[in-house]
């Protein structure tokens, strides 16, 4: 049974675990309120998650998709971000504690500590295929995408090189999509005359998904004109098959090893183990199931939100783990503790979905609006001129409430980058 929240008092302790979308959204929305917010995130930065891929695969540098916390809130008077991470958190004594053992008393406390991957009980896969969701990550995919060609170029035998010049990602939702595009063009463009002894156009671009098609929230229309799209890049699409092992040398598909050097996991997601600390009841990737309001049930002063969060909409499906439904989220919960602080009642979240996108290389796009509102979302596009990035971004953002700090470095850089031709 839920018990009624209390009205926060005047300086009451918001604590905040989690500077993504629904973190950062939150305490920017609370920035008049009188409310004493500690935001803290292991890393330093916010991170523009829907464009990581840009990074890992060398389209972009990190700091065109990142901006540091400090900065974004810098002039936000009742906020100070600390760079830790959590290792508890205390319910009836209302503390958090972070490593090294310092606990922070809270009157109000929100979790959106997001999610990192799942390798569906092949943890020992991980060393062989990195997944893609923070900037280290995607800073050591770049890694090695680039080393593979250099070591393709070095090898001695022919088998060697087949090896290095094989890429195989593995999941086709939208991040798979994206990097097995991107792949095929630094092999079939960005690098094709860099090298002497190899040919980098030979290289196998492979994307791998389990399921009957690609982007299985698409609808269908869209998921083959996906595959469509890809194939003529060049990426080799297999679905209907599960990867069945991932090992230093290669990957097996059924019964068939195939020599491969360069495996990138984008096959699936486990909510952040903080889920696990609540004491809540939670799905089975690991989200929490909270009330309609977000709130933890029968703790009316702890929200979770973002992709920790599992919400089911008035249809049934829950919403999903992307960007807009996180910064909704941050927003909903902002707006619940400034009506407590009048005394109000909560309200139900409600998703507004904008729809889905996902870029195909440069010059195309997919995208899903048929709840956007915006016709121009609805079909595949083809466009030198940064359609797509100002489609995602329109996704995200969906409004003015874009952070300082990070939104236009990107489009500078991504106009930079089309008009250069790269």
């Amino acid at each position: 049974m839920n018990r009624p929240a209390d009205k926060p008092g005047s300086g009451a302790k918001l604590v905040v675990i989690g500077g993504g979308f629904a973190g950062l959204w939150a305490t920017r929305a609370l920035a008049k309120a009188p409310l004493d917010i500690t935001l803290i995130d292991r890393a330093n930065h916010h991170l523009f998650q829907p464009l990581l891929y840009q990074v890992a695969t060398a389209g972009l540098s990190a700091p065109d998709i990142a901006a540091p916390l400090r900065q974004i809130l810098r002039d936000q008077a009742n906020v100070r971000v600390l760079l830790a991470e959590v290792s508890g958190i205390d319910l009836p004594h209302k503390t958090v504690t972070l490593q090294g053992g310092q606990q922070l008393p809270y009157d109000q406390l929100l979790v959106a500590s997001g999610a990192t991957y799942s390798y569906f009980g092949h943890d020992e896969w991980a060393p062989h295929a990195p997944g893609l969701k923070t900037l280290d990550d995607a800073l050591l995919i770049r890694r090695r995408v680039l080393l593979a060609f250099e070591r393709a170029e070095a090898a001695t035998t022919e088998e060697e090189q087949q090896a290095w010049l094989h890429f195989a990602v593995v999941g086709g939702g939208p991040t798979g999509v994206e990097l097995a595009g991107t792949l095929a063009e630094i092999a079939r463009h960005t690098l094709r005359q860099e090298f002497r002894r190899i040919d980098p156009r030979r290289a196998q671009v492979r994307l791998i998904e389990a399921g009957p098609a690609l982007l299985a929230s698409f609808p269908p229309r869209l998921q083959q004109r996906t595959r469509t799209q890809l194939e003529r890049l060049g990426v080799e699409v297999q679905c209907g098959t599960p990867v069945a092992d991932i090992t230093a040398t290669g990957y097996r598909l059924g019964d068939r090893v195939e020599s491969c050097r360069t495996v990138l996991w984008a096959a699936g997601v486990a909510a952040s183990p903080l889920g696990s600390m609540l004491g809540a009841e939670i799905d089975r990737a690991g989200r929490v199931k909270v009330n309609a309001d977000l709130t933890l049930p029968g703790h009316p002063d702890v929200f979770v939100a973002g992709d920790l969060a599992a919400v089911l909409q008035p249809d049934g499906r829950p919403v999903p783990g992307v960007a807009p439904a996180a910064k909704q989220m941050g927003s909903h919960v902002a707006a619940t503790l400034k009506a407590r602080l009048k005394g109000q009642p909560s309200t139900p979240f409600v998703y507004a979905d904008y729809g889905n996108l996902a870029t195909i290389g440069r010059m195309a796009a997919v995208v899903d609006g048929q709840n956007a509102g915006d016709a121009s979302y609805k079909s595949l596009a083809a466009n030198p001129n940064g359609a797509a990035m100002q489609a995602a971004l329109d996704l995200v953002f969906k409004g003015k409430e874009q952070p300082s700090g990070y939104t236009e470095p990107l489009l500078h850089a991504w106009r930079l980058k089309v008009k250069a031709g790269a």
